[in-house]
């Protein structure tokens, strides 16, 4: 061969081995091309491919190999077992999404199915789906959301669907309250700077109940920085407020009044209106354990 590389003995030595380990089902048999075959679907599971055999009178010289073959049984046994695969890698990840997500365990089970509908959220609920299914042009555009209104009308609630809808498609989401942020860099200064890389590495975050942090210059100077960082990296956010959006327009204080129009910036506002879920739940828990107890 004066010195030509030759690749069928080491193919030839593959091909054997292979076929010493090909697994055989009792069903399998040899076809009339002496060629084993599945007894299931009948496809081949054995075949010859023609492989590089150069020599010196013909360099392109090929010589044909019996190889094993995937039968369609194990095709499709193949994909199924690399689609559970992919699904287990698929709940693995967004089981660690939702435990970086620092959501409360009271909205870990809001979604959208569950969203009780009324003449007083409809319109809302519509336009989260829109949100929640559109995400990829809100971030594109860094469009966020406020939603404002009184105590439990469902605002935080909205929110935990949309974060729920996306962590269930894998997109990382942050809801979590400045009250909560506060308090964490306040008892551990070392945390600072891993709780906001952990924000901006997020594509949403969710600021729970926008004003029910301590009114103090430290609160405020990090609420803006916070919400700076967002609007500055052009990444979107959720906010939540029982603040109604005159009170937020007319602030005076300038050091709340920026942190409003860096919101209004990028924020579109929806008002949740109607009884409180909050008082009617309980109305009704009340009225249950009259009942249990016979109290008539």
């Amino acid at each position: 061969m004066g010195g030509m590389f030759n690749p069928y003995e080491i193919m030839l030595s593959i091909a054997r081995r292979g076929l010493e380990n090909q697994k055989r089902d009792p069903s399998d048999f040899v076809g009339e091309d002496g060629l084993l075959r599945c007894g299931i679907c009948g496809e081949k599971k054995q075949t010859y491919i023609p492989v590089a055999n150069p020599t010196d009178e013909d360099p392109d010289h090929k010589t044909d190999v019996l190889v094993t073959a995937s039968c369609r049984c194990e095709r499709e046994r193949e994909e199924a077992e690399k689609k559970a695969e992919e699904a287990r890698k698929d709940m693995e990840y967004i089981s660690k999404l939702r435990g970086a997500s620092l959501m409360d365990e009271k909205f870990r089970a809001s979604t959208f199915d569950s969203f009780k509908t009324t003449k007083y959220n409809a319109r809302n609920l519509k336009l989260c789906q829109r949100y929640a299914t559109g995400f990829d042009q809100m971030m594109e555009k860094n469009q966020g959301l406020i939603f404002w209104g009184d105590v439990g009308t469902g605002k935080s609630y909205a929110a935990a669907c949309i974060a729920n809808y996306l962590l269930a498609r894998k997109v990382p989401v942050v809801m979590t309250s400045f009250v909560k942020i506060l308090a964490a860099i306040q008892k551990d200064r070392d945390q600072e700077q891993q709780l906001m890389s952990r924000l901006n590495r997020a594509k949403l975050v969710i600021f729970d109940d926008l004003g029910a942090e301590r009114d103090t210059s430290f609160g405020i100077e990090k609420v803006y920085s916070i919400i700076d960082e967002r609007y500055r990296r052009e990444l979107p956010m959720i906010l939540t407020t029982n603040l109604t959006i005159d009170q937020m327009k007319s602030e005076t204080d300038i050091r709340y009044s920026r942190i409003y129009d860096r919101i209004f910036e990028t924020c579109y506002p929806m008002q949740f209106t109607g009884p409180s879920w909050r008082k009617v739940e309980a109305g009704s828990r009340f009225a249950e354990m009259s009942k249990l107890l016979g109290d008539e």
